[in-house]
Order: structure tokens, then sequence, then C-alpha cells
């Protein structure tokens, strides 16, 4: 099998010639411990991996939008993104601290004036159709990410607090930031679909560790109708798009929405939150899943043994019958030893069917 054809074969939940590796990425300090350990600033090549998909996005802003009249007192330097969050940087990227422009917005003509990028621009998208053919023609799938799609991107920008307030007390300005954020990910998605794009990664953490951030129904009032208007873009344009989606956490009441809506592959899985095992037995028809492996406490705390464990048990549960690309549930940790990530690595290509090299 070429690297397209297994990952879309697994993605639509049939056997293929081996369990697709995700071996995700570090986090800022874990990075650094990495290349001072190793000398190597490749950790997939330095573990002998590599994934059977290539990543294709929007080009970065050249808009000069000035948002620093929405914040005040600043530390000197403070990065600003595209959406106009700050951030003040932590010691490890678990303590960065989100500073929200709009915190103290009162009408929704604030929220109707606020500037938001412009994803639109050719220059940040007419490349995308050559993009996706050249990784094709190297046999990758093309896989796009557009995670934090909606509810995230929302309440970095309102403040978490004040958004899910808005949610009841201020119903017309949520109503004018979530449309307008969804209408941006509407074209990104469409154009996304338009140069023939493989998989399309949306998401948003919505998931605490054994509940949800909110009841299924607000969620879906708020989040999910305007998702489902996101996928929508996509399959009117490309109806066999696959839709990979990730939130954090517990959010087993909202799966069969997802599912209604189009979702086709779940991320992350969390298993101290959620049972892999059980996902597949009840979904396993409709859904593929994607990572399962434990990055609160196996990966980091665990021995290589433990690794091995965890991972021959789930290629054996969720891996049965395709459907299954197995990685840690989030980046690698400063406190993840190398050892631990050799040992999965491993087991992943003993048990998942890759031959010797």
């Amino acid at each position: 099998m070429t690297p397209k054809e297994r990952i879309l074969t697994v993605l639509s939940r049939k056997p293929a010639d081996r369990v697709p590796i995700d071996l995700g990425g570090f986090n800022r300090e874990a990075y650094r411990l990495f290349v001072e350990k190793t000398g190597s600033h490749n950790h997939w090549a330095y573990f002998g991996v590599d994934s059977d998909w290539r990543g294709v996005g929007f080009t970065g802003s050249r808009e000069n939008i000035d948002y620093r009249p929405y914040h005040k007192d600043l530390p000197e330097g403070t990065p600003i993104n595209e959406w106009g969050t700050a951030f003040i940087v932590g010691s490890n990227p678990a303590y960065d601290h989100f500073v929200a422009p709009l915190t103290y917005a009162k009408t929704v003509k604030e929220i109707e004036d606020y500037p938001l990028p412009d994803l639109t621009a050719s220059y940040r998208h007419e490349h995308l159709e050559n993009a996706v053919k050249s990784i094709h023609s190297a046999g990758y799938a093309a896989f796009a990410g557009m995670q934090c799609t909606i509810f995230e991107v929302a309440w970095q920008i309102r403040g978490f607090n004040e958004l899910l307030t808005d949610f009841y007390d201020n119903p017309e300005m949520a109503e004018c930031l979530l449309d307008r954020i969804t209408e941006i990910r509407c074209f990104m998605a469409k154009r996304y679909a338009e140069a023939g794009t493989d998989i399309l990664s949306l998401g948003d953490d919505v998931g605490m560790e054994h509940k949800l951030m909110m009841s299924p129904e607000i969620w879906y009032k708020w989040l999910g109708s305007r998702l489902a208007k996101v996928i929508k873009s996509a399959r009117d344009v490309k109806p066999d798009i696959i839709i990979h989606y990730h939130s954090d956490g517990y959010i087993e009441p909202i799966i069969p929405k997802l599912i209604e809506i189009g979702l086709n592959v779940l991320n992350p899985v969390q298993p101290e939150c959620m049972d892999p095992a059980k996902l597949k037995r009840l979904y396993g028809d409709r859904l593929a899943f994607w990572g399962t492996i434990s990055i609160q406490k196996t990966m980091p705390f665990g021995t290589p043994d433990d690794v091995r464990r965890e991972v021959k048990e789930r290629i054996e549960t969720v891996g049965v019958g395709g459907g299954f690309v197995i990685g840690p549930t989030h980046v690698l940790a400063p406190e993840v030893p190398i050892e631990n990530i050799a040992a999965f690595v491993e087991s992943a290509k003993k048990y998942g069917g890759w031959k010797a090299e």
C-alpha cells in the first residue's frame, strides 16, 4: 500500500497492511530537552517513523492589524496572534496565559467592529491546489489542520467565562462572534475541499476529565450546529473528504451528534476520560479512532514495559478490523522519558504489522 492508500483505508474503517503511527510532537520545553539529549531536530526520523500524511494549510497573514489598543498593561514583547489574542509565555506551555482582547466588551457593535483576519485573501490559499498535488504525487494523503475551529478561537477573543456567560445573558453578542468565526471557517473548509484535501481536521476542546464543559444541548445550540455548517461547506464540494475531530477530555454524550453531522474520525480518545475499547464496540462501525495512548499516566510515568502493554492492548481492541491510528493523546511533555517514546514506536510497529526494515 502507498501511504495515502493506507491512511485512507484505515480512516474508512477497513483493515490495512499495518496500523499507522502518529508520533505527534513535543511541547516547547520537551523539544528543547529532546534536542539537548539527542542532538536531533526531527524526532520522527530519530525514532524511525514516517507518517502516511503530509500537512497543508493557509499561509500566514500579511495584514498589519494593530490589536494593542484592545490590550492593557501587557509585558513588553508579549506575542499577539492573528486573531488578536495575547500570550504571556510561561515556563512551560501548560502555564502560558491567554489574554482575551474583548473581555470588557459590552455591546454587539463592539463585536461587529472587532477586526478579524482576512482568510479569503487569495495569497493565503491560492497555493493549495499545487500543494495537495505535490503531496499526492509523493504518495501521501493531504491533511488540513483547522483545529480550534470555533469555540476555542471565540473564547480566546472574548474570554472563557465571558463567552459562556454570553450564552445566557448576552446571546446576541455570542451569536455575532460565533457566526463571524463560522463564516471564516466555512470558507476555509470549502477551499480545502476544492484543493482536493483528503482529511480535514476540526476540533474544539469541550471536555473535562469526566464530564462535558456544558450540556449536550448547549453544545449543539452554540457549537455543534455551527460545526455542522463547516462540515457541510467541505462536503458540498468533496463528499468523500474525511472529517477528523479533536477534543480532549470526556465527550461521550456528544459523540452520536458528532457522527450525525458528519464526523469520521475521533481524536485523541484520552483513556483517563473514556474507555477506547468501549467506544470501538459502540461506534466502530461508524467511527475510526486516532490516539488512545495515555499522555497523563503511561507515557510520562510508566515504564517501557507499561507502554508496550498499553500499545498491545489498544491494537488488539481498538485496532481490530481497522479504523485505528495509534498515537499519544497529546504532545509529548518534558516528563516523558525518551525510553518510553522508543518503547511506544517499537511496540506499535511490532503489534501493528510493520515489517522489519
